[in-house]
């Protein structure tokens, strides 16, 4: 299993945007010297907690901090954007890059963005728009043509080349045919996950789901992937969790519960889930009532948290209960204080993957 990181961020309403920024860097740094291999970054137009609009730009001065740790937009929300200008500054990013990027993509489904991009989240069809988009942004980069691009949403001109002058819509990314495309799934069988099986996407699992819809989840990688005739492979997939590791179960548990990661779950989570698609899917058991779901329940059943060797053996046991994944994406929080969250970045590195690799997990 190899290690990776999500950073939605989370970080309270009122916060500095500036230091948190700042902090979110710092802790790449971090977790480029402990071995992680690639680390996703959100996008939020109306989200304070994911304070984050722009994570391109946010990569680029990453970049610049980092040398080896593969950086990722997750996701650009396609519906808030225009084509056009996210084929330019995508394609830009990835040259400044040098390769060492992935394009995250996604329609999103934080009701403020949908909201201010005038997309009906109801109607489903963000997932149209986001088709269209990423085709046309695909276009865009393989072959231009010139003319007229118009659809109710947006409308631009490519014009016609002049090559004594140098004038035509030239950038293309550093990686071609484009940088990797991953993709985010949420519900259960995911249509989103069905286009990254049928495309050859990276397939990306949310931290929120239990196993049961995990499970379902690469059912629709593979369902995608024989529509179009190929083989989906298991080490492509990310499961994003929420981990914490401490010296002691009962530390990590009480650091866990009255820490920052409890505090994210009771003061945004448990409230944004129920204005979006309920409790549901944090319930390891459909007929469960909502009442049930508090912070032990999360803590037992959706988020990792132990000594080593007890996160050793939830991820263990994880990985055999959906068949198998190739990356764990740890999910970004603002730990307080820093050396808390510090040290469990340090002992899920130095420790867990070593018991894990070992099979020494039980």
């Amino acid at each position: 299993m190899r290690l990776g990181y999500f950073a939605m961020p989370l970080h309270p309403p009122g916060s500095n945007p500036a230091d948190t920024m700042d902090e979110d860097l710092s802790q790449l740094v971090t977790l480029e010297r402990l071995g992680f291999e690639e680390a996703w970054i959100g996008e939020h137009f109306t989200a304070q907690w994911e304070n984050i609009p722009c994570p391109d730009l946010f990569i680029a001065k990453a970049l610049a901090m980092t040398k080896t740790i593969t950086l990722a937009t997750g996701v650009s929300c396609l519906p808030n954007h225009t084509p056009l200008m996210l084929a330019l500054r995508i394609a830009q990013l990835d040259q400044m890059a040098r390769g060492r990027f992935y394009w995250g993509v996604g329609s999103g489904g934080f009701p403020g963005d949908f909201q201010l991009a005038g997309v009906d989240g109801k109607s489903g069809e963000q997932r149209e728009i986001t088709r269209t988009m990423l085709d046309l942004v695909l276009d865009l980069w393989r072959d231009p043509k010139p003319g007229r691009y118009e659809t109710e949403r947006w409308r631009f001109n490519v014009p016609e080349p002049q090559d004594d002058i140098g004038l035509r819509l030239h950038l293309k990314p550093y990686q071609q045919p484009h940088p990797p495309i991953g993709v985010a799934g949420v519900s259960a069988k995911s249509e989103t996950l069905g286009l990254a099986g049928e495309r050859g996407y990276l397939p990306l699992s949310i931290n929120f789901v239990p196993p049961r819809i995990l499970k379902s989840h690469w059912e629709a990688v593979e369902a995608g992937a024989a529509r179009a005739g190929r083989a989906a492979d298991r080490a492509t997939w990310r499961i994003a969790r929420d981990v914490f590791v401490a010296d002691t179960d009962e530390q990590a548990r009480r650091e866990a519960i009255s820490g920052t990661l409890g505090r994210d779950y009771r003061d945004y989570f448990l409230k944004l889930l129920p204005k979006l698609r309920g409790f549901d899917m944090l319930k390891a058991d459909p007929t469960m009532p909502d009442a049930q779901v508090t912070l032990d329940y999360l803590c037992d059943h959706i988020w990792i948290v132990g000594s080593p060797r007890t996160v050793a053996r939830k991820l263990a046991a994880l990985h055999e209960t959906v068949g198998g994944f190739g990356m764990l994406l740890a999910i970004a929080h603002e730990w307080r204080p820093r050396e808390a969250w510090e040290r469990s970045m340090t002992l899920l590195s130095r420790e867990v993957l070593p018991l894990l690799a070992k099979g020494n997990a039980s």
